[in-house]
């Protein structure tokens, strides 16, 4: 049964929240009365908030990560450990780690995994980016932390190939990650744990 809404200002709304990830059309009607009960002023600062997140926000153009400036926080910070590279999926991984503060250089953000079935190569990914950072930069680490799923398997075995002849260290994050588990949702001392104790990527598989 169809749910009816008194106004049809509020079911837009409820669909616009119930689009987001987690969010069904009970709790984004909550949310959405929540606002209206709020004095405008509140709603108004919501709504600029969301609109200047999405028409201001940029990507580094070094890692990738999200960032208010050409340079994120973390590729401009002068203190971090510029010879040691830390390749992640996402933007939550960066966060998931940086939580740990077990781990102080650069990342690189690929931006998803190779996964054939959801028609994603290579080539939709930012790996030619990383290949061109190692090229470019005095990198002599790179630490694969994906998660530890098929594809993120895949993209570990794609990149250690293409790096194999660049001379650089490739390591991958300890197996204290479960076999399947996704990076941001790892607890932090078991992801500090990992980094700490990563291994060489050779070490990691039998070929």
């Amino acid at each position: 049964m169809n749910t009816q809404y008194p106004s049809k200002l509020v079911e837009r709304a409820v669909e616009q929240f119930s689009s987001l990830p987690g969010i069904g059309r009970k709790t984004a009607l909550r949310l959405t009365l929540h606002l209206l009960s709020r004095p405008e002023e509140y709603t108004t600062v919501f709504a600029d908030t969301l609109k200047d997140l999405r028409l201001n926000i940029v990507y580094c153009k070094q890692c990738h990560n999200i960032s208010d400036t050409e340079l994120c926080p973390i590729c401009a910070n002068p203190r971090r450990d510029r010879q040691t590279l830390c390749v992640v999926q996402n933007i939550n991984d960066v966060m998931a780690i940086e939580n740990t503060a077990q781990y102080h250089g650069l990342y690189h953000v690929l931006g998803g995994v190779i996964s054939p079935i959801e028609g994603i190569g290579p080539q939709d990914l930012n790996i030619a980016s990383l290949i061109q950072r190692i090229s470019d930069e005095d990198i002599r680490e790179v630490i694969l932390a994906l998660g530890t799923t098929m594809e993120g398997d895949t993209t570990n075995f794609f990149i250690h190939r293409k790096l194999s002849e660049t001379g650089v260290k490739i390591s991958v994050i300890a197996r204290g990650i479960a076999i399947g588990d996704e990076i941001e949702y790892a607890d932090e001392v078991t992801l500090g744990r990992s980094i700490l104790n990563r291994t060489t990527f050779n070490d990691s598989v039998k070929f």
